[in-house]
């Protein structure tokens, strides 16, 4: 249960980034053809989060000291790049237009992800 609420709520902050940013987009004429795309690019987010994202926090740490965190920033951007890179690889249809726009989007993910984490609760 626990895995399906982190998916639906990994789910939410990208469908959240979608709407709001113009370079962030689903293939798909209404919202019943995005739905599937948008749990695959979730899961994809989410293994990228949780394999590769250490690691590269990790080899970055002076640079993350040095910036006071700023470096986070453009880490997020770049896994959520690779992210639509892998979606795109497994033909999923989401397009991610330029870095600025990950960057944004990272940052819209994050926040919706924190909002319906502290809505739903632990479960």
């Amino acid at each position: 249960m626990r895995y399906v609420i982190w998916l639906l709520t990994t789910a939410g902050g990208v469908a959240a980034a979608a709407w709001l940013l113009d370079g962030i987009s689903f293939d798909g004429a209404d919202w019943q053809d995005k739905v599937l795309p948008l749990l695959g690019v979730s899961l994809i987010l989410g293994l990228v989060s949780t394999f590769i994202k250490p690691v590269v926090q990790l080899l970055s740490l002076p640079f993350i000291i040095l910036t006071l965190g700023l470096v986070l920033l453009v880490i997020n951007a770049l896994m959520l790049m690779l992210t639509a890179w892998l979606a795109d690889i497994f033909d999923l249809g989401f397009t991610v237009d330029g870095f600025w726009t990950a960057m944004l989007g990272s940052v819209v993910i994050t926040l919706a992800t924190w909002t319906i984490d502290a809505v739903v609760g632990d479960a």
